[in-house]
């Protein structure tokens, strides 16, 4: 295992035993730690506050950036959708995991496993109605304006 994994899980622990998701997450550049984060949602009430979100976001907001490209995430767990998407919209390259999604549902943890479930069915066999609303024709389509 390596100090990032080592830290990742010492950072899940800790966040378990005060009361949180086993979570931690270590972002890592230049073989050092930029950031780290643990599970918030226990604090926070922000369903978007995973540990390798909150990694994210400090990264991100420190270094007044989008591009996280050259970043590698240690996470104690398997990334759930949620941030498996932002490492991608991020250029994060490289994921390291200590437990899986199947490991997180059968202590009780089971939403990553459902929504990634989810995602391979088609849109009208998802649990949430997914229904297209076109815009009125008067309206600008917001994607070509923003092509201009």
């Amino acid at each position: 295992m390596s100090d990032f994994m080592e830290r990742a899980v010492e950072l899940a622990l800790r966040n378990a035993d005060e009361g949180g998701h086993p979570f931690g997450a270590v972002l890592v550049k230049d073989e050092q730690i930029a950031a780290e984060g643990v599970n918030e949602l226990h604090r926070s009430y922000d369903v978007s506050a995973h540990a390798e979100m909150e990694a994210i976001r400090s990264v991100q907001e420190e270094q007044r950036t989008h591009d996280l490209s050259g970043y590698t995430m240690y996470a104690s767990g398997e990334p759930c959708p949620m941030c498996l998407s932002a490492m991608y919209f991020t250029g994060i390259e490289t994921v390291y995991y200590a437990g899986t999604v199947e490991e997180a549902a059968a202590a009780g943890l089971d939403l990553s496993k459902i929504i990634y479930d989810e995602l391979h069915k088609p849109r009208q066999e998802r649990k949430i109605s997914m229904i297209q609303m076109l815009k009125k024709d008067s309206q600008e389509d917001p994607m070509q304006r923003w092509n201009r």
